[in-house]
């Protein structure tokens, strides 16, 4: 992987053997590189992921590409000479029938 124009996966193999090779290095300190280098490590490998290899969902993927749906052929609505139909409300219905509720066995909010 390349991180502005940087060989990250290159640099660190020659880090690690630089510091595997050095005798003069403390036991404490050889460890230490060895923890940092993984770290850097598990950071590298998280940028080369994206909604496509991981389980990251799209939506909060930043880098993801956004494809704009493009329009169909057909026209929106129904169909042609259709002769369409709504309920409209009515000044004067013919029946009313009262539903009463008992408030406190619906769920609170």
């Amino acid at each position: 992987m390349t991180v502005e124009n940087i060989n990250v996966e290159a640099a660190l193999k020659k880090v690690q053997d630089l510091v595997a090779a050095e005798k003069d290095l403390s036991p404490t300190l050889k460890v230490a590189l060895e923890v940092l280098l993984f770290l850097v490590t598990i950071l590298a490998n998280r940028l080369g992921l994206n909604s496509k290899n991981s389980s990251k969902p799209p939506a909060s993927d930043p880098n993801r590409k956004k494809t704009l749906k493009e329009q169909g052929a057909r026209k929106p609505g129904g169909q042609q000479c259709h002769v369409g139909s709504t309920l409209k409300p009515v000044a004067e219905p013919d029946l009313v029938k009262e539903i009463t509720i008992d408030r406190s066995t619906l769920p609170k909010g």
